[in-house]
């Protein structure tokens, strides 16, 4: 087994889809793949901050900031004061980004199954998932023990 061909085909591979996904979504809803992302997670997170957006998507807290701005800019989310603490706000869904949510919902998991389902089947996917599943948590215990 070549590692560096291992990590060529699944960078290659995370370019190809995003890059398919996000060009479908502006195509067919006028929404981007980072906002799509953004707006499914704040979606379905309790009191979502953007430091909880930020973890989620493995961004830096500045970076993610400057994203809702322009989330917030499109009407697509908006931020509320946290009534817990004063110096942090909620992200919320608007109305407009929940029909974007719902129209790019469908897209996203057509997608899905014509990248995953559909070559692999649900036993291979299945030890897949298992699979990236491991490789995401040592990759999180690395970081923990490192304090970054």
């Amino acid at each position: 087994m070549n590692l560096r061909q291992v990590f060529d085909d699944l960078v290659r591979l995370e370019t190809e889809l995003w890059n398919t996904l996000d060009a479908r979504l502006v195509r067919e809803c006028g929404v981007t793949l980072a906002a799509f992302n953004a707006l499914l997670i704040v979606s379905e997170t309790v009191n979502c901050r953007v430091n909880d957006l930020a973890s989620a998507l493995a961004m830096t807290v500045g970076g993610v900031s400057q994203s809702v701005d322009r989330f917030e800019a499109r009407g697509l989310l908006v931020r509320r004061p946290n009534p817990a603490n004063r110096r942090s706000s909620l992200l919320e869904v608007t109305d407009a980004g929940r029909i974007a949510l719902d129209a790019a919902s469908g897209i996203f998991d057509d997608e899905l199954t014509i990248w995953f389902t559909q070559p692999l089947g649900d036993h291979t996917l299945n030890r897949f998932a298992a699979d990236l599943e491991a490789l995401r948590a040592a990759s999180a215990h690395r970081r923990a023990d490192s304090g970054s």
